[in-house]
């Protein structure tokens, strides 16, 4: 199974405990495959489709929504990515939302 690198977890948890900013490297994965398993993966799928979003907007989204340090800087490869990325920035997710992310997030 494809799954995504959480290796600096635990430096969140610690930015997070501490208050300091934490910069995610490749927020939506470090190679091909990580970022396929986040796009993906049916609960960021089933998410994206009631939020009329895309998966990648949905990961930024609960990334921003888990911490109030996290800063994202997501790599892109056209002005369309771009623009896809600065929209996840907006997208509001419900608890319930987060909630189901971060399971699933925990376990790839």
């Amino acid at each position: 199974m494809d799954e995504a690198d959480r290796f600096s977890q635990p430096v969140f948890d610690e930015c997070r405990t501490r208050g300091i900013a934490f910069v995610p490297f490749c927020p939506l994965g470090g190679s091909r495959r990580e970022h396929r398993a986040i796009r993906a993966n049916p609960v960021v799928t089933e998410i994206a489709a009631g939020q009329d979003a895309t998966p990648a907007q949905v990961a930024l989204a609960w990334l921003l929504a888990i911490a109030d340090n996290v800063l994202l800087i997501p790599g892109t490869s056209s002005r369309s990515h771009l623009a896809e990325n600065i929209a996840g920035g907006s997208l509001s997710l419900s608890d319930d939302e987060v909630a189901s992310l971060t399971a699933t997030f925990e376990t790839l």
